[in-house]
């Protein structure tokens, strides 16, 4: 969870970084070929100058020499931000370039799921010696027997504990106020109070606002589409779901201040449905 003021603070209190979850607007270039000179060619025809600092997110079919694509991309003023992962993803890490999820999927946390080996170990080794040393090899043999299931049982337990890690939901009881962030990864975020106007509320799962929604709303926010809106008084500035975005000016006039359910449909984009209505 990030929660971020924009309000100044003292030098002393400064943080030396501060992460701000906000939504960036970049095109994504899709590319069917490898030949620098019909891409430069399809460029001189689509760009009307070398000055439009336009940032960009590479996405190819086929193998690149990516260092070469990217100096090309800038000669012309684009600026390539990352690669959409795929044939790409080694060359990217070489040069140090971002790497986004395909479309439909979203950024995984990685956490380690098994004991290390020297943990396992160490319960064995913590059985008490003088059974070992006066029992027959039988009961040695159950001993062993006994020691293995108890690594096992706790590695199951260990694994379990981290699977409910990787999806947390938060509650959130305050309003969020003009020039807040709250942002949220691995699970739903839950606002029980509103969002004002000038706030933001970004997850990578579902949202939830069960006051006033005003502000910035974003939920997929790494790409699920199977992510969802739940607005208990729905009146964003902008709404978006696995990337797919729409401001207010553009909202169904139908939705405006009612409960209001968003959701990613492929082929139809952002569909807004009145739960009053279901």
């Amino acid at each position: 969870m990030t929660v971020l003021d924009n309000g100044t603070q003292g030098a002393s209190a400064a943080p030396a970084l501060a992460f701000y979850g906000k939504m960036l607007t970049f095109s994504r270039l899709q590319f069917g070929t490898d030949e620098l000179s019909a891409i430069e060619a399809q460029l001189a025809a689509t760009l009307s100058g070398k000055s439009s600092n336009i940032p960009v997110l590479i996405d190819s079919e086929v193998e690149q020499d990516l260092s070469a694509l990217v100096e090309l991309l800038w000669s012309w003023g684009l600026q390539p931000i990352g690669v959409v992962t795929g044939l790409l993803d080694a060359q990217a890490r070489e040069l140090r370039l971002a790497i986004f999820p395909a479309d439909g999927k979203r950024i995984e946390r990685i956490l380690p799921t098994k004991k290390p080996a020297t943990q396992r170990q160490q319960v064995i080794a913590d059985q008490p010696a003088e059974s070992s040393a006066a029992s027959s090899p039988e009961d040695n043999a159950a001993t062993d027997s006994t020691a293995t299931t108890e690594t096992t049982l706790a590695d199951v337990a260990a694994e379990t504990l981290v699977s409910a890690e990787q999806i947390t939901s938060l509650i959130y009881d305050q309003m969020l106020r003009s020039g807040q962030s709250l942002n949220h990864v691995g699970g739903d975020l839950i606002l029980t109070n509103s969002v004002n106007s000038g706030a933001e509320a970004i997850t990578d799962n579902s949202l939830h606002v069960y006051g006033r929604a005003q502000g910035r709303l974003v939920a997929g926010a790494t790409g699920d589409k199977d992510a969802r809106i739940f607005c208990q008084v729905f009146n964003p500035s902008l709404v978006s779901v696995a990337g797919t975005y729409c401001l207010r000016d553009n909202l169904p006039e139908h939705v405006i201040d009612k409960s209001v359910q968003v959701r990613f449909v492929e082929g139809e984009g952002l569909v807004f449905t009145v739960m009053d209505d279901v």
